[in-house]
Order: C-alpha cells, then sequence, then structure tokens
C-alpha cells in the first residue's frame, strides 16, 4: 500500500488526529493541504498549518498551508482550487474539523449549537461539495470523522445537541455514497473504538489525566491510511470503527496504540457500545 503522489485535502490538520493522518500519508511521498484556522500559535493548543507544514515536508510529502473557515463556502471552494493548481488534483477530502460541547439542550446556547452544526455537519456538505469536481476525476475518497448511527437514548440524554450534528455527518456519508456512486467516489465514516489523546478531549473530559485510558491518534491514522489504500469503491458506505478496519486489513496488535502502556482500561469513545 502507497500514497505515493496522492493529494489528500484535510480539514482540521493543525494538530490531533488530522496532523496524524497527514504524517501517515507524508511518509509515503504524498501531497497534503493542511486546512485549518490555526495560522498562529496558541499558548494552550500546540500546533499550526505552518509546523505542521513543516512537519509532513521533513516527513517527506509535499504541503500546502492554507488557513481556512469550513464555515465559508466561497473560502472552501477557493482553497479546493488553490489546492488542485497547486498539485494537480485531489484525491482525498478527510473531513476531521469539528466543534464538541457535551451540554444538553437545557443549558446549552444557542450559539454555540450553531458552531458544532456548522462544523461538524454542514462542513461535511460545503467541503465536499467544493472538492466532489476534483474527486470526480481521481475517483477518490472522502472520510468523514463520525461515529457509527446508535439510537440507544443514552446518547441523546445528556448532549443531545451534539449527537445530531455528528449523526448528521454519518447520515451524510450514507447519503453521499450512494450519490456519488456514479462518480466512482468512495465515501465512509471513521470513529475511534476509544477516546483518542487529542487535546480537545483533554479539554472536554477533564484534563491530561484521561490520557492513562486513551489510545494515540496514530491508530486513527493508520485506519485512515487502509481506507485511503482500497480502491474502486471496493469500501464505501459504512461507518467504521478503527480496530475493526485494521483488523480487517490483518491487525492484531493493539496494545502499541496505548498512550500509557502502563496505563488503567481503556475508555470507550462516545456512541460505541
Amino acid at each position: 500500500m502507497s500514497l505515493k503522489g496522492k493529494t489528500l485535502f484535510i480539514t482540521g490538520a493543525s494538530r490531533g488526529i488530522g496532523r496524524e493522518i497527514a504524517l501517515k500519508a507524508a511518509a509515503d511521498g504524498a501531497n497534503i493541504i493542511i486546512a485549518a484556522k490555526s495560522a498562529e500559535a496558541h499558548p494552550k493548543l500546540a500546533g499550526t498549518i505552518h509546523s505542521v507544514a513543516a512537519e509532513v515536508e521533513a516527513a517527506g510529502g509535499k504541503a500546502l498551508a492554507i488557513q481556512l473557515d469550513v464555515r465559508d463556502e466561497e473560502a472552501v471552494r477557493a482553497a479546493m482550487a488553490k489546492a488542485t493548481e497547486h498539485f494537480g488534483g485531489i484525491d482525498a477530502l478527510i473531513n476531521n474539523a469539528g466543534a464538541i460541547k457535551l451540554v444538553g439542550v437545557e443549558k446549552l446556547e444557542p450559539k454555540r449549537f450553531d458552531l458544532m452544526y456548522q462544523i461538524n455537519t454542514r462542513a461535511v456538505m460545503v467541503c465536499s461539495q467544493a472538492a466532489l469536481p476534483y474527486l470526480k476525476q481521481s475517483g477518490g475518497h472522502i472520510i468523514n470523522l463520525s461515529p457509527p448511527l446508535n439510537l440507544d437514548p443514552k446518547w441523546f440524554a445528556q448532549y443531545g445537541p451534539y449527537t445530531v450534528t455528528k449523526y448528521g455527518m454519518s447520515m451524510l456519508t450514507l447519503g453521499m455514497s450512494e450519490e456519488f456512486k456514479k462518480h466512482g467516489v468512495s465515501v465512509n465514516s471513521l470513529w475511534p473504538r476509544t477516546v483518542i489523546a487529542t487535546a480537545a478531549i483533554e479539554f472536554e473530559l477533564g484534563g491530561p489525566q484521561i490520557f492513562k485510558q486513551a489510545r494515540t491518534p496514530a491508530i486513527m491514522a493508520d485506519a485512515a491510511y487502509a481506507i485511503l489504500n482500497t480502491t474502486g469503491r471496493s469500501l464505501t458506505g459504512r461507518l467504521l470503527i478503527d480496530d475493526e478496519i485494521l483488523a480487517e486489513q490483518g491487525v492484531t496488535d493493539f496494545d502499541k496504540y496505548r498512550y500509557d502502556q502502563n496505563g488503567s482500561g481503556l475508555m470507550t469513545d462516545l456512541f460505541v457500545e
């Protein structure tokens, strides 16, 4: 398997899972568009589009850093055009950008719901729509970082608004996979079985101690890599779990993905039984 010469457009790629996918592909010699809002260093959050671009180049890939707000459809279209002009096409779109607030309806500010909906659900439509003309030419992939659809009320009881926006992504996966069949474009969702050691998890779930029960972003990068190396829509329309797709590829050792080899039991992620 290799992504050498392939061009990946990754949203939210300045840190976390998006960055890890970028570096995994870069090791093959892929072209990476690092599309995120973080153009300047943040005092609490490591990583910018420029720092990741430098890491991609050091890893053996080619990078194009684009500061992008995925809520702005005109900016998204311009970014896709710029990426295509720079690298000659787009082979994959990774809809990784996300917003999270685990609060129920009673306490959630409507403007926070608007933000989650715009970044989680609406941006998947906007980015996929803008990438489609180029993906038609490459017969490429879309991967949405969204969960399996589990309608157990427990996933709605405490943070229904967030659930709605993430499930919206997954429903778009199912819809776009069928809609884009005629174009030869594959569309899948990818979600971690366990919490992943990222800044978003640290701040939303209570601090760095949560990492003792987490896996590293590398497992998501390896799973995305496996998906991106499939051809001819042999894998499409699925709401995949990271270790399941890796197991299908013959991976048996998942201990290497633990953030803390001496930590306690792994914490299962939201929406996963």
